[in-house]
């Protein structure tokens, strides 16, 4: 039987004690809240005017994404010099503590040019070992999911509420989501039909966001393709703390990016790996 990777990182502090675990949340924190303040002074303004990454097709950045993770990246130079970063837009940057912080300042730049409200800001933390601590903002609805370091919590206008994935579906009664139809590649997309065609119900275009239901119990799978590390690293700490397992294709470690299958319960996750990893 192929073995999983599972390790539940709200029960695993890592390199850390109790102290500088909660010094690295509160930190997390306040990184959250500067970048809430960047990046919704531009939400919905006519003056945002997207430039495009990439040599082909479209992939925007805006002045919100860099204007976020600077604000994020100067915090981390006041309070954790020591750490290193990996950030979207500014890249790696090295650190001596063992800790790297990784940061998406905008996940879903398309949505928040388009107005919607499906992007989040993304912080996580690793050791050497992988996640041990994840976040994953939404600034304009005021949610702010975390999990990792005893902590598996959602944050809204309304308070504070433990987040729990469901358990006891099957993958014929699942939500799966995807952000985009195509998935990836052309086998990488029939490798997504090769599970959607089982599910219940099959929705796409949240980024981000899509993980923090598997986290809040609304959703059951997602399964995406092409993935960075900073795209990653928050989300699969949060769904692994609310009780989710969160691999790549074949069942192995997902948080350097690529493909990756999260799912709300160990039982699930089998049911649609067995569907990924067929040749």
């Amino acid at each position: 039987m192929r073995e999983i990777h599972r390790p539940n990182v709200s029960d695993r502090p890592g390199s850390v004690n109790a102290e500088t675990a909660a010094r690295l949340v509160a930190t997390a924190h306040r990184l959250a809240d500067a970048a809430r303040a960047e990046t919704l002074r531009m939400f919905r303004s006519p003056d945002i005017h997207p430039d495009n990454k990439a040599q082909k097709g479209f992939d925007p950045v805006t002045e919100a994404d860099r204007a976020s993770e600077r604000a994020m990246r100067d915090i981390l130079a006041e309070v954790r010099p020591e750490d290193a970063i990996l950030g979207e837009e500014f890249g790696a940057q090295p650190g001596s503590s063992g800790l790297t912080w990784v940061l998406d300042p905008i996940d879903g730049t398309r949505a928040f040019i388009s107005g919607a409200p499906s992007w989040g800001v993304l912080i996580g933390v690793t050791d050497a070992d992988g996640p041990i601590y994840g976040l994953v903002d939404q600034p304009f609805t005021g949610e702010r999911f975390e999990g990792g370091l005893g902590i598996s919590r959602l944050t809204d206008r309304q308070g504070q509420r433990e987040l729990r994935s469901r358990g006891g579906v099957t993958l014929a009664q699942a939500t799966l989501m995807t952000t985009y139809p195509e998935v990836g590649s052309a086998e990488e997309h029939a490798a997504f039909r090769r599970v959607a065609d089982r599910a219940r119900l099959t929705r796409y275009g949240l980024d981000c966001y899509a993980y923090a239901l598997v986290a809040l119990g609304q959703v059951d799978l997602v399964i995406e393709a092409g993935l960075q590390a900073y795209d990653v690293v928050g989300p699969i700490a949060v769904v692994q703390a609310a009780g989710g397992v969160v691999t790549d294709w074949q069942g192995g470690p997902a948080h350097g990016g690529g493909r990756m299958l999260a799912a709300a319960s160990p039982e699930l996750h089998a049911e649609a790996l067995a569907l990924l990893a067929q040749a």
